[in-house]
């Protein structure tokens, strides 16, 4: 457990945020009587994914990672009835290509190298009780490629309270901060995060997650607390604890396709054993970082962001921006901050559906396979991010980033990415411009 959390002093760019972990519980219970209208989360029989749904009411855990592919042919062997519980195997394999092209004040910031390699091999296993109570588990095992070990991922139990509009998780998973960090990372439209979420929050922690959700009244509320005493060790266990929430409404939803997505977020953390370093990659996997402030001593952070997102069938617009400000006296208190926009185009005419219980896009399956004869689904995004960690003392570089890309869907469980970046880095009194080339080629089930 991190330090006893020290006041903020006034005029320090922090008030708004002052009183959200005391506060955040009683904001929960007072939503209660307005989501009346119960999302009885049930979790879907097997004919429920027989068909692409524009918006869905089902909730198990692993949530976003718990997808199942819609067109299920061979898939269909993967999955069992243990008596007591069902068991579904799934995979996810990722391997990516990259080279760069940087002018001389690129090269002298920091140095990227053509690459290939793998990024990600995951089992997954999950399934649901046979119990009156919706109640559902997931176990996924990862080899991560930088590191060359293997780890556990979101891993844990759900159990609905459909009395109080309420899902609650038990585990390792993901924070909630995020709608783009929130969905798996598998289904992303762009080529990767945006520099700002990687720097800033960590992929996966380990804590209890209460989601209160109402479809009907187009609301839900995440509130989270994490703690890393199994998770110490884990590189994305950059801080001691956090709590976090987010408030999503959803005030347009249609099952002809449009639809707008508004949430607001934030979080209170303690750094782990009072250090933080603010790190992070162009949006490359296989470059170094490009943005680095270097360790340095704070016990307590507090994040604010803002997201917004409109879908009109197979068109989304949207974007976040927020802010990390840091209890850091030594370094001058810096804040950070960053985010993205983007617009993502279905060319083949593929719809991206949107799960209203957890707040987050979902996969998209093609109309028709090219294994069944069609063309796939051929996706096309457009992306624009920045990072800001020059604040205080400390000038961890400032970089934006825009990048078209291609995605070829050829069937659910495979899928092949080409992305261009033009990148500028403003760091050590120079500003570098580096070209990006990238390739993908996934497989998940």
């Amino acid at each position: 457990m991190g330090p006893t959390m020290r006041a903020r002093p006034a005029g320090r760019g922090t008030s708004l945020l002052a009183g959200i972990g005391a506060f955040a519980p009683v904001l929960a219970l007072s939503l209660l009587p307005l989501l009346t209208g119960v999302c009885r989360a049930q979790l879907p029989p097997d004919s429920a994914v027989a068909t692409p749904a524009l918006v869905d009411t089902t909730i198990q855990a692993g949530e976003s990672d718990a997808q199942q592919p819609i067109k299920r042919g061979l898939a269909k062997y993967n999955e069992f009835d243990l008596g007591f519980t069902t068991f579904r195997i799934g995979y996810g394999f990722l391997v990516d290509f990259m080279t760069f092209v940087q002018d001389d004040a690129a090269k002298q910031q920091v140095k990227a190298e053509p690459d290939a390699g793998l990024r990600d091999f995951r089992f997954l296993f999950k399934g649901r009780f046979k119990t009156k109570r919706p109640f559902s588990w997931t176990a996924g095992i990862m080899y991560d490629g930088n590191t060359k070990e293997w780890n556990f991922r979101q891993t844990g139990i759900m159990f609905a309270v459909p009395e109080i509009s309420s899902n609650f998780f038990i585990g390792r998973t993901k924070e909630g901060y995020s709608q783009y960090k929130y969905m798996a990372g598998y289904d992303l439209w762009t080529i990767e995060r945006s520099p700002y979420l990687d720097a800033l929050i960590p992929i996966l922690a380990d804590g209890v997650k209460w989601i209160i959700a109402s479809p009907r009244n187009h609301m839900l509320l995440d509130l989270a607390w994490f703690g890393d005493a199994l998770s110490e060790n884990q590189k994305f266990a950059t801080y001691d604890n956090q709590f976090v929430t987010r408030l999503v409404f959803m005030p347009v939803v249609s099952e002809k396709g449009k639809f707008v997505h508004l949430a607001v977020m934030a979080r209170d953390v303690n750094p782990d054993e009072n250090k933080f370093q603010a790190k992070s990659k162009p949006e490359a996997y296989l470059a170094p970082n490009f943005v680095d402030t270097g360790k340095f001593d704070t016990d307590h952070a507090q994040t604010l962001g803002f997201e917004g997102y409109y879908r009109d069938r197979n068109m989304i617009v949207g974007g976040e921006y927020g802010w990390q400000w840091m209890d850091a006296p030594t370094v001058g208190d810096p804040m950070f901050r960053g985010g993205n926009v983007s617009i993502d185009y279905f060319l083949t005419g593929e719809v991206r559906g949107y799960n209203l219980v957890s707040g987050y896009f979902k996969a998209v399956s093609p109309k028709r396979t090219v294994f069944e004869g069609g063309k796939g689904a051929i996706e096309l995004s457009l992306n624009y991010s920045y990072i800001d960690l020059d604040s205080g003392t400390l000038r961890g570089g400032k970089f934006w980033r825009i990048t078209p890309a291609l995605k070829w869907h050829l069937m659910d469980y495979l899928r092949v990415e080409l992305g261009y970046g033009y990148g500028v880095l403003n760091r050590f009194d120079k500003k570098g411009t580096t070209q990006f080339f990238q390739g993908r080629l996934l497989t998940a089930l």
